[in-house]
């Protein structure tokens, strides 16, 4: 990097599958955020087990890190040209977006979070593929990254909750081999159908049944966005009050990489802690209607996540302001940044700032209710991150 300067049916399709996916995730959240710091955040009124997550000892490595409130934006006009990604400048951009965080370089940052017998798993967002999801190219430069300091590349995990959405954001293993690459929910081999010949869902071994996210009273039935219960539970797995884990997540990751893509869902921000919010849990379509983004913190505060969650990577080479989270090409622009901090709150709340000033910018109406910040106040009550803009430090860096 050169010289910077800071400042359905049984059988519903793969297909239809994708397009259902996006178009339930799209009328999942409605309003739009304040920008402004706005005191404590509302409550949803919807009782969870959040306080069960809150009474489990923090871990050593429990969010929001050793960097709280600090986030890192790394710009270079070179790493998107012509609608052609530099591999090269943007494994620079990693490099020094990882320096600029820690303060050292890239042998003691890996110290600093991970050991040579770690399993990581780095959490892609495929949805929008090819416009507006996490480009291979940043994963590329973290997985170097980390086998270069010891990690095996048999070590690392690249997932998804679904597997089918993967291979069409490029995340396959031809391009990544020796690299797990999975996906909580499948569809079988041929992609046309999620239960198997005795009617089971081929997912329901994925789950860890003893980590769940639980809602008491709201169970998966006749959720709005979907056509029907069985439509709701090929997606879902499961039926009634808990949303589980993935059990990769449970039981095999100790350190998690959250690498989202930069875009918007409805008025607000589908990024970093969205990711993990309602990527790393089934069973979440029921969810929308009662907790909204409230999910991404509660899941979030849950210790198989706040504890073993060490970095956050926003892909904004390219962003996207409106008709998120599934791509739409007439709101995508070339944004030609990565975003770095150990704290996923100060994270989106420098983003959603962003987004909504870009969203000004294009003419598109923002609204100023504070329902789509509000979990990122929450997620501060809770000793998760830093939501404050007054107590964030922003460093921008420009190539």
């Amino acid at each position: 990097m050169r010289a910077a300067r800071s400042r359905t049916s049984a059988n519903l399709s793969r297909r239809e599958f994708l397009d259902s996916v996006a178009a339930a995730s799209c009328a999942a959240v409605l309003g739009v955020a304040r920008e402004a710091w706005a005191g404590e955040e509302t409550s949803t009124g919807v009782a969870t087990n959040v306080a069960d997550f809150l009474k489990v000892p923090r871990g050593p490595h429990a969010i929001p890190g050793p960097f709280p409130g600090r986030v890192v934006r790394i710009e270079d006009n070179r790493a998107l040209v012509a609608e052609r990604f530099d591999a090269g400048v943007i494994r620079g951009m990693v490099e020094e977006g990882i320096r600029r965080l820690t303060g050292t370089d890239m042998k003691r940052s890996f110290a600093l979070f991970f050991a040579p017998d770690d399993i990581v798993g780095i959490k892609v967002n495929p949805v929008g593929a090819p416009l507006i999801s996490t480009r291979v190219e940043v994963v590329d430069a973290l997985v170097r990254w980390l086998v270069d300091n010891g990690v095996r590349a048999k070590q690392i995990v690249i997932w998804d909750r679904f597997e089918a959405m993967l291979g069409d954001a490029g995340f396959t293993r031809a391009h990544f081999p020796g690299v797990g690459i999975e996906g909580l929910q499948m569809m079988d081999e041929n992609g046309d159908g999620w239960r198997d010949s005795s009617g089971r869902h081929r997912s329901e071994g994925n789950f860890d049944l003893a980590a769940a996210y639980v809602v008491p009273g709201v169970e998966g039935k006749g959720v709005r966005g979907y056509q029907d219960d069985v439509f709701y539970l090929n997606q879902h797995v499961f039926n009634g009050e808990a949303s589980y884990f993935g059990a990769l997540v449970t039981r095999r990751l100790t350190k998690i990489i959250n690498v989202a893509a930069y875009k918007n869902t409805g008025h607000a921000i589908s990024m970093a802690t969205k990711n993990l919010g309602y990527g790393a849990v089934c069973n979440t379509g029921r969810l929308h209607a009662p907790l909204g983004l409230a999910v991404n913190t509660e899941v979030l505060a849950a210790p198989w996540l706040r504890d073993k969650l060490v970095l956050n990577v926003t892909d904004g080479l390219r962003g996207q302001f409106d008709g998120g989270p599934d791509q739409n090409a007439q709101f995508v622009f070339p944004n030609r940044a990565l975003y770095f901090a150990t704290d996923p709150f100060a994270l989106d709340t420098v983003c959603h700032q962003e987004l909504v000033a870009k969203r000004r910018a294009m003419g598109v109406t923002v609204d100023e209710h504070p329902r789509t910040t509000d979990y990122l106040r929450y997620g501060q009550r809770l000793g998760l991150g830093v939501a404050d803009p007054s107590r964030i430090r922003l460093l921008r860096v420009v190539a």
